[in-house]
């Protein structure tokens, strides 16, 4: 079994002002590949403890992978402890040189001295160059053990361990296949879908691991199986995947890297359907989300966030005699919001939504989480009551993933 420990390098992520979010996503990674990660360690900006855990890493583990210190700063010195370790020499990287030189000319910027020396790398490093920062990745090799330092900027991080350091990692050790397939739920709970596949979860063959990964508005299953033959584990995954489907389909939005705006935007493009949108208490979250994607522009025609009854009076046509009767929180306000803005941006579907974000404003009769999501077409008007939490940013972002899986329901007809 090939183990790896991941170290993160950094003051600021010890002090909390940054999370370690470089830590989770290698992690993952190698896991994709094979690799279990036995421990990882956030350590300070001191030489005496990163040289410490550095070696004690290289003794206990097959594959180090390190992140940060490896800025232009005072502060980062991740580059010449790794010197100390190996009996290294800082030496000019030809190539690192020239690809910090683009960059700066790039961007108009003075090349300094302390940029220059981002190019110095230790003589016993395999360099992996960074094309999207200044600070390269280093991989050392040594009696079985391989380390790789990597810039501690997610983006850049991110890019040198899949252009380079997987495939370094695959010429190195021998790894087993490794074949995942997520499933991925939107509307139920993840108590509630446990409940309705037991079942099947106690009759997965054996060999398949299930994880059961929810997140706000969605649960995700994740089945593994890891072995010799990538064929045979695709057959054995897919078979499971083709039991447990008709007990969970209404639920299931996408699978592996799909999200559920991403889902919706290709049923729209595809029926040639166009939205807009009006939002009261999202404050315009579910246009955000909409158009993060491109391509959105095809069908996403527009939105208004009307957050006061002034603008529900005036640019949405409700009338007031609705609102003071109902109140804006309502059954007939949301459905009259969503029919407002499908006429008034001439769109094939208007989405709305109106609550009490919290964390005041609520009543007894209508506390806070109380939101109501409405769905409008030529055809049919509609709307569901969600009671949601105290905390605002939750209720935001499920309000969200609500209104997005009705509109994804109701284009298929359910």
């Amino acid at each position: 079994m090939i183990k790896s420990h991941i170290i993160t390098i950094g003051d600021e992520i010890l002090s909390g002002h940054i999370a370690d979010t470089n830590a989770k996503w290698l992690s993952e990674k190698l896991y994709s590949i094979g690799v279990n990660t036995s421990k990882r360690i956030t350590i300070s900006d001191d030489k005496k403890q990163i040289k410490k855990t550095l070696k004690l890493s290289i003794n206990n583990s097959n594959i180090i992978i390190v992140t940060g210190g490896l800025g232009p700063t005072n502060d980062d010195i991740t580059k010449k402890t790794l010197c100390e370790v190996y009996g290294s020499t800082l030496i000019e990287n030809k190539e690192s040189l020239d690809n910090i030189s683009k960059i700066f000319k790039k961007r108009g910027l003075e090349l300094t001295k302390k940029n220059i020396e981002q190019a110095l790398v230790p003589d016993k490093c395999k360099v992996l160059n960074n094309e999207f920062g200044t600070a390269p990745g280093m991989a050392f090799y040594e009696d079985n053990t391989l380390l790789i330092s990597l810039p501690g900027v997610p983006y850049e991080m991110k890019s040198l361990f899949e252009d380079k350091c997987i495939s370094h990692i695959k010429q190195k050790f021998n790894l087993p296949y490794i074949y995942q397939k997520t499933i991925k739920t939107t509307g139920i709970g993840e108590s509630w879908l446990s409940d309705i596949i037991k079942d099947w979860e106690n009759e997965i063959e054996e060999g398949i691991k299930l994880a059961y990964l929810p997140s706000l508005g969605r649960v995700k299953l994740r089945l593994t199986a890891k072995g010799e033959n990538i064929d045979e584990l695709k057959k054995k995954i897919e078979n499971q995947v083709k039991k447990v489907l008709p007990l969970i389909k209404k639920y299931v939005f996408g699978y592996d890297d799909d999200e559920l705006e991403d889902v919706i935007g290709k049923i729209l493009s595809k029926k040639n359907k166009t939205i807009s949108v009006a939002e009261s208490c999202s404050g315009g979250n579910v246009s955000k989300t909409i158009t993060a994607l491109p391509g959105s522009s095809n069908y996403f025609i527009g939105g208004i966030v009307a957050y006061s009854n002034e603008v529900k009076v005036d640019e949405l046509k409700i009338g007031k005699e609705l609102i003071e009767r109902n109140g804006a929180v309502s059954k007939e306000v949301v459905e009259k919001m969503a029919e407002g803005i499908r006429k008034k941006f001439k769109s094939d579907i208007g989405l709305s939504t109106s609550g009490i974000a919290g964390p005041s404003g609520g009543t007894p009769e209508k506390p806070v989480g109380t939101v109501w999501i409405g769905y409008s077409d030529n055809k049919v008007t509609k709307s569901k009551k969600l009671n949601l939490t105290e905390r605002r940013d939750l209720n935001i972002t499920l309000t969200t993933v609500n209104l997005l899986n009705l509109l994804r329901l109701s284009l298929k007809g359910d």
